[in-house]
């Protein structure tokens, strides 16, 4: 029978890389350095600096396995760039009928802002989608959670050890982004539903925002 310490280690073998989130944030924040000073909630480089300076902590207490308070850390960052997102959405629609932004910078703020919005929901599958990353780790396989992977519906004999990684996240987020449906994911919990109808919001609300301008209807 396997010990405590067996599981461990084949727990951390397969351990999921949490760089690419990272990376995911870091860019919502070098995205709103480029919106223009009215669309940005403060300096255009707070968010970036903000970003940096809550992942420093959430990678020491990932690193020292201390994990309530990763998942506190990681709920942390993952708020603020929320709010620095619904600020700047909120401020590109208000200030559009003003026409205090050149058609050029309002276009690249808009295609910005849903960029951003496709990596900042995919943090948020990724951070809450079956109890987080570090459970995901310490389970044999994912097999349940607020979405339905393909992966999820084959024989675990075909899939072993599989588990959702950021990458599958973010195809997810994109494709709400894009089609306005999770497309080959079924979507299980409300709260998931929730998200991806605010990001589905979002989306529409810059893409049709872009659209109006494009056409010179605005």
């Amino acid at each position: 029978m396997p010990s405590a310490t067996t599981n461990l280690r084949k727990a951390d073998s397969r351990m999921e890389p949490r760089w690419p989130a990272a990376v995911a944030m870091i860019a919502t924040g070098w995205l709103n350095m480029g919106l223009p000073d009215a669309f940005s909630a403060g300096p255009h480089w707070l968010l970036l600096v903000l970003v940096i300076v809550l992942l420093l902590p959430t990678i020491f207490t990932h690193r020292t396995g201390r994990h309530d308070l990763n998942r506190i850390c990681g709920y942390l960052v993952s708020g603020v760039i929320t709010v620095f997102l619904a600020w700047s959405v909120a401020m590109l629609v208000l200030l559009l009928p003003t026409h205090r932004e050149p058609p050029k910078v309002l276009l690249e703020s808009a295609a910005a802002l849903w960029i951003a919005n496709v990596l900042v929901f995919a943090c948020w599958y990724w951070r809450l989608d079956g109890g987080g990353p570090h459970a995901r780790d310490i389970a044999d396989r994912h097999s349940a959670g607020a979405f339905l992977f393909p992966q999820m519906t084959r024989p675990p004999e075909e899939n072993p050890g599989w588990s959702p990684e950021f990458l599958d996240y973010l195809f997810l987020a994109f494709n709400t982004s894009t089609a306005f449906s999770p497309t080959d994911t079924a979507v299980l919990t409300r709260w998931a539903k929730v998200l991806m109808m605010t990001q589905s919001i979002i989306s529409l609300t810059v893409i049709a925002i872009l659209a109006a301008r494009a056409v010179n209807i605005l």
